[in-house]
């Protein structure tokens, strides 16, 4: 029994010891067998065919996260550096009760925002009615049947297109009115820019909610009549938990009213529960996010935008560009930081909230290898919305998929002129021009966005920084404060 032992002991001594030699080696330690690294001068460095690790014929794509995290350093010590002259310079600008706002203003803003379950319920009176109406003609439309099984008298009858037409265009009038009447008290009693954008950003976000359950409803409608139809198969089966006229409640709209979609279903994918942690820590992030955004606006982009206005004024085109390529840098910061108090922060609280399970609010749109490709993915509510109600009908009525496209840049545009001209009360169609010329744009990186290699992907990528952080935000803030500034401002009274 001791002579195995003694062999096994022995094997493992040999296979401790070439064990050590072998790490020894690859830790350039000499071991202490030397004969085995007797020629160690010789070892053979350059044995294969190798390249650089930067050229484009390397075998493996380098990491490039050291230099990432280089360039955030760079870009947060510059930040600082300019952080620290803005307040050498200025001193402490942020002031609680400097705020040029209106008492008139809060009380108009909360009137309007009154008004919104108002129009509400009238789009639920409206599909009420119409859904009661379809369910009496249902019913007279089968006792005609039993009658005279091929004859469908109500279906085509002058009576019964009128009726689903009066309801399409009061469906039309009540979601109108309420944009209207928004835009009109914004555009000419209400003063503060930021008190007149969230009151239209709301108008605007309940008049594409009236607009989809009114187009929504409509077609369930038509499926509830013409059951045998070929295009009712298109009825999702989600649909078929709650069925049309079921869905025609109170509470079914007021969900819709809340959850965070632009697009009306009558029933959404839910959650089984709500994290109260997970709505705090949302909640935390957007409070943070948006006293950030206010101290780096008044600190920081104000003073910027005043100092440029003299140049603007005698348009001196060097100093005009210099201060836009200084506001292009703390636009980015603001408009990044807000990005991610809405869509990451109170749109995932506001889901949680409602128990709202599909949470894919934007994509990797910082990626983007095209223009085009940035406005699929970064505002998936609005992406879901154009897609689904303007751009899909427009296309399935045998037009073309650029016209389609072509028609939602310019309904985007309308929007947009509304979000940003009315409050400032400028309508210069900037912001207009600004979306129409993303078409221009689309096309020019939309071969970008289909290269097969990285290097076209990263061109468009570039393509698409550079109109956005130079071109876009910062040209369209120095327009209409410059316009904001002429119409109340010192430039109104000679300052400048």
């Amino acid at each position: 029994m001791s002579r195995p032992s003694a062999h096994h002991g022995s094997s493992e001594e040999t296979v401790t010891t070439h064990q050590r030699q072998k790490n020894a080696s690859n830790k350039g330690v000499p071991s202490d067998n030397k004969q085995l690294l007797k020629y160690r001068h010789v070892a053979a460095v350059h044995a294969k065919q190798r390249t650089s690790c930067l050229s484009h014929d390397s075998e493996h794509s380098p990491s490039f996260l050291g230099f990432r995290n280089l360039m955030v350093i760079v870009l947060v010590v510059m930040n600082l550096r300019l952080v620290v002259e803005n307040f050498q310079k200025y001193g402490v600008l942020i002031c609680l009760r400097c705020h040029d706002y209106r008492r008139k203003d809060l009380i108009l803003s909360t009137a309007l925002y009154a008004l919104v379950p108002c129009h509400l319920f009238i789009a639920y009176v409206l599909e009420l009615g119409a859904a009661w109406y379809a369910k009496g003609v249902l019913g007279r439309l089968k006792r005609s049947r039993d009658r005279n099984p091929n004859s469908d008298p109500l279906m085509t009858s002058r009576a019964f297109q009128a009726t689903w037409n009066a309801i399409a265009w009061a469906h039309a009038l009540n979601s109108s009115y309420c944009l209207v009447l928004t835009t009109y008290t914004v555009y000419y009693h209400i003063y503060h820019p930021l008190i007149g954008i969230i009151c239209q950003i709301h108008a605007i976000i309940v008049w594409l909610k009236n607009c989809s359950y009114a187009f929504t409803n409509r077609d369930l409608r038509h499926a509830y009549l013409y059951p045998h139809h070929p295009t009712s198969s298109e009825i999702p089966k989600l649909y078929s938990q709650c069925p049309y006229p079921q869905n025609v409640t109170i509470g079914n709209l007021a969900y819709f009213w809340w959850a965070p979609t632009l697009v009306y279903q009558p029933i959404y994918p839910r959650t089984p529960s709500i994290r109260w942690t997970f709505v705090a820590k949302r909640i935390g992030e957007g409070v943070s996010l948006s006293l950030f955004i206010w101290l780096a606006t008044a600190q920081y982009a104000a003073p910027l935008l005043h100092n440029s206005l003299p140049k603007i004024s005698t348009m001196d085109v060097p100093s005009i560009l210099e201060r836009l390529m200084k506001l292009s840098t703390v636009s980015l910061i603001i408009w990044l930081a807000g990005f991610f108090a809405v869509f990451q922060s109170v749109l995932n609280a506001l889901a949680e909230i409602m128990r709202f399970a599909d949470r894919e609010f934007y994509t990797e749109w910082w990626n983007s290898p095209s223009v085009g490709t940035y406005w699929r993915t970064w505002n998936k509510p609005v992406y879901h919305f154009m897609r689904r109600h303007i751009y899909s009908p427009i296309v399935g009525r045998g037009f073309s998929s650029g016209f389609a496209s072509m028609m939602v840049f310019f309904f985007s545009a309308f929007l947009h002129e509304l979000l940003v001209g009315v409050p400032t009360h400028n309508i210069l169609g900037v912001a207009f021009a600004g979306m129409v010329l993303q078409l221009p744009m689309i096309a020019m990186t939309a071969e970008f966005e289909e290269a097969e290699g990285v290097n076209g992907k990263v061109v468009g990528n570039c393509i698409f920084w550079i109109s956005f952080c130079l071109v876009g935000q910062p040209v369209a803030a120095f327009t209409y404060f410059y316009a904001w500034q002429a119409k109340y401002g010192s430039l109104s009274k000679g300052g400048v």
